[in-house]
């Protein structure tokens, strides 16, 4: 355990960003597994519904810093791909 009180504000601090990481991390998951349980129904339009409300969550985590905008870019042209394959 630390002793340090800028060691214990620093755990304090981290378990925070943690929480906070977590929940958009579990947030984006789930809206990407929207578009491909659309996707795999063959359903263009819920799709296509599905996709729209994902990529402001997918381009919102990049800037919140939880994944790297690299990633946020991939995630985005991987799903658009997908739904345009289905029609």
């Amino acid at each position: 355990m630390a002793h340090h009180k800028s060691a214990i504000k620093r755990i304090k601090q981290n378990e925070k960003k943690n929480a906070r990481n977590r929940h958009v991390t579990s947030t984006l998951k789930t809206y990407i597994k929207r578009v491909r349980e659309a996707v795999e129904a063959k359903n263009s339009e819920a799709a296509k519904a599905a996709l729209a409300l994902a990529i402001p969550v997918i381009d919102s985590s990049a800037s919140k810093g939880v994944i790297h905008r690299s990633n946020a870019s991939r995630n985005v042209s991987r799903l658009t791909r997908l739904v345009n394959s289905i029609g």
